[in-house]
């Protein structure tokens, strides 16, 4: 029994003293105990629910359901019910067997969208969502929230989302990259429904590998996660969630098609498929292909890349009746690139030109097998397979960069409790392969990275109201050796409308110093690795990092419509980082820190319905992020201490949908350049700048056909100076990496969606 639940009895005691003989006779019966058990479920389409709150009515007793919806509680047997509540689903009341609670519980919620009385009453849920609920503050980004934009593919499907900074690695090869805390792409964990995806050779363009429309929903989570999920991720984790074969409300076919004045065009189709109750498949197919020589700055250079990328994918899902889930699926991408300047690709070629060229070939295979106890459902283990084979050959006019790399991972997971579902244990073991190959200039390198770990992981749920989650990992790096990665998550919630959550945790990663700057090579820097002796890759030390995180989030309503407030302060010190300094305008130098690295980020968000709906987004996100470059503490060059960003999203009954995003970003700082070959112009600041995206989109059909168009960059401005000495390709100061604003003009698309219902 419980210490508040021994609280509760000796308050009941106390009151009943007038009836002393039959306080005896309850009493005794009351502090017998059974324990309850059951699944909690979406009554639309029998979905597990995660992280419902089940509890008794004066909140003493509780517990939450794990993430295949299963709970097991300690209860007095004389209790008659409990409550079931769960963030959009209306709370439901679960009435207990007197002496026989033992029995399995189904629990059927239902979502907060109703018909009451002939009067319509409607509470919609957020295109993005975050939970009260859970140890960690997770934004979860809908499909509602990707179709605000065009959404292409993963760079560009975060246009809508303050907590994730977009921009142009470089003004000829087309990439786009994010940052989270102030830190690159290459410091988030992307995981492909958690298993690890976007990573090594691919940590900047594995983003363009996964088209939106493949995507369900995503998941991000700042500062650092579990243990289970690996030793990297510093700044966070983004954790993409494939569409999925059989859910009810999943169509038969999803097709989509795209066209930009820009000279992109793309289709897409999914389809979704169930054999039968227990077997499903998905099969997706993407294409995409830039066809125009577009020049809209007027500086001799293509805008963008031309070029087509296709990405196929298959997988299929089988459910067994002996509780056992298998998952498997394989993806294959191919990409070609070109660009440079635009009489590159004209018919009278002159003697010569600055090019970009790249080719990608990469495959994919993944498993995902999983058993939950029948008897005891709070036991399960799952066991997580993926390999992949990456290619690349990349030209930058004289300079060439070539790799490949074959990797395989497996992490083995085992979750049970501790006497009751208060207490969770996770505990298991990974292994992670990458053999890796790279030519580049006159360097040859090449390495083989293997690493075993174990994991432990311990979850403590008090009341619904305080969560601590602890977990332990150590893992042998055949080159760096053994280390050690601790984490530790608390939440604080003294009701279902605010929590308070901390978390720190320690990273490690290698650094692929050519994948994640190949930007640089854009330009006629000199490329110089200061190694130290040793045989670690490129000669440099592991990237480790400590991050320490506070965030809070308010539910609240106003005018009976809901909002959410939200704030997180993150500070992430590097104990051992990577550097990489292009302060020298002729050089880009690779060396190990000596000195201090960190980075502090703020952020305020508030998402509120203003009129029926009617959707604002406000935040303001504040970054200070330095690094010792020589002997030197700088700001980080080309981040942005300040943005501003508000999102408007509007829809009619009649199935119109309006949405506008308005963004400013701060001043950046701008390493010493050179912008006529003569002068060297010494570290500055940028000026502000604003962007402006808008689109419409009109349901002829509900959720089957749908058209819309938009306008990315509304006012067309672009980045003075882009490609620093465009008109000397010869020059040492030439420079195509130094990008601070909008790398693109205006964009005018249209396209459409027609989803085809299942049968």
């Amino acid at each position: 029994m419980t210490f508040p639940l021994f609280l509760q009895k000796l308050r009941r005691n106390a009151l009943l003293t007038a009836a002393m003989t039959a306080s005896l006779i309850v009493s005794a019966q009351d502090t017998e105990t059974v324990f309850i058990e059951g699944n909690i479920m979406k009554l639309s389409d029998l979905s597990d629910i995660p992280n419902a709150a089940i509890r008794s009515a004066d909140g003493t007793i509780s517990a939450v359901s794990d993430e295949k919806g299963w709970f097991r509680m300690e209860v007095p047997r004389q209790l008659s019910y409990v409550l079931v509540a769960a963030d959009q689903y209306r709370t439901d009341t679960l009435h207990l067997h007197s002496g026989n609670a033992t029995s399995p519980y189904s629990v059927y919620l239902q979502e907060t969208t109703e018909l009451l009385a002939g009067v319509d009453y409607t509470s919609r849920t957020g295109s993005t969502e975050i939970s009260t609920l859970g140890f960690q503050k997770m934004e979860v980004i809908g499909s509602r929230e990707l179709m605000k934009a065009a959404c292409c593919n993963l760079s560009e499907s975060f246009e809508t989302t303050p907590s994730v900074d977009v921009g142009f690695t470089d003004a000829v090869s087309g990439y786009k990259q994010i940052q989270m805390l102030g830190l690159t792409g290459s410091h988030t964990l992307f995981t492909r429904e958690n298993i690890p995806d976007v990573r090594g050779l691919a940590a900047i363009t594995g983003l363009t590998f996964t088209p939106g429309t493949f995507v369900e929903s995503m998941q991000l989570s700042k500062g650092t996660g579990s243990v289970v999920n690996g030793f990297e991720g510093t700044a966070g984790q983004i954790n993409v969630e494939w569409i999925k074969p059989f859910d009810a409300k999943t169509p038969q076919w999803m097709l989509n098609g795209y066209q930009s004045h820009q000279g992109r065009s793309e289709g897409n189709i999914v389809y979704s498929g169930e054999i039968n109750d227990r077997l499903s498949t998905n099969l997706f197919l993407h294409g995409k292909s830039n066809w125009l020589n577009l020049d809209q700055n007027s500086d001799g250079f293509l805008d963008q890349p031309k070029g087509e990328t296709f990405v196929v994918g298959n997988r299929w899902f089988y459910f067994s009746p002996k509780n056992i889930e298998i998952q498997g699926g394989i993806k294959g991408t191919y990409m070609t690139n070109s660009g440079g300047e635009v009489n590159h690709f004209t018919r009278e070629i002159p003697r010569f030109s600055w090019f970009y060229s790249q080719e990608v070939q990469r495959g994919e295979a993944w498993a995902k097998i999983g058993y939950m106890n029948p008897v005891k459902k709070w036991q399960s283990m799952g066991l997580q397979l993926s390999g992949l084979y990456h290619k690349q050959a990349t030209a930058y006019s004289g300079t060439h960069y070539t790799a490949d790399q074959q990797s395989f991972y497996a992490n083995y997971i085992y979750q049970t409790i501790i006497n009751n579902t208060n207490h969770v244990i996770k505990f298991g073991s990974s292994f992670i392969f990458d053999n890796i190959g790279e030519s580049f200039a006159s360097w040859e390198y090449k390495r083989q990275e293997i690493v075993p770990g174990a994991f432990a992981e311990y979850s403590y749920n008090y009341l619904s109201k305080f969560n601590v989650v602890a977990g332990l990992r150590g893992d042998y790096h055949n080159i760096y050796g053994a280390f050690l990665t601790p984490r530790l998550h608390l939440r604080y919630a003294p009701n279902d409308r605010n929590a308070i959550r901390a978390s720190i945790g320690r990273a490690q990663r290698t650094a692929n110093i050519f994948a994640e700057n190949f930007a640089y090579m854009a330009s006629n820097r000199q490329f110089i690795i200061h190694s130290a002796p040793g045989s670690n890759p490129y000669g440099l030390d592991p990237e480790i990092a400590w991050n320490m995180g506070l965030n809070f989030t308010r539910k609240f309503k106003t005018g009976y419509r809901e909002g959410t407030f939200t704030t997180d302060y993150y500070f992430t010190h590097f104990q051992n980082q990577v550097v990489v300094d292009i302060e020298n305008p002729r050089e880009v130098s690779f060396y190990n820190l000596n000195g201090r690295s960190y980075a502090h980020s703020f952020q305020a968000q508030v998402d509120y319905e203003i009129i029926p709906r009617l959707d604002i987004r406000l935040a303001y996100r504040y970054y200070d992020v330095k690094t010792t470059y020589g002997n030197t503490l700088l700001d980080k060059p080309l981040i942005s201490r300040h943005r501003g960003f508000v999102n408007l999203a509007y829809a009619t009954r009649s199935r119109w949908k309006f949405d506008y995003t308005f963004q400013v970003f701060g001043p950046k700082r701008l390493p010493e350049h050179s912008r006529d070959g003569s002068r060297l112009i010494a570290s500055s600041a940028t000026p502000s700048f604003t962007v402006m995206n808008a689109q419409i989109s009109k349901s002829f059909i509900e959720d089957v056909f749908e058209v819309y168009a938009g306008v990315e960059n509304i006012l067309g401005n672009m980045q003075h100076h882009m490609i620093l000495m465009s008109d000397n390709t010869a020059s040492p100061y030439f420079d195509a990496s130094l990008i601070w604003g909008q790398a693109m003009g205006r964009n005018i698309y249209i396209g459409f969606r027609y989803n085809i219902p299942k049968k």
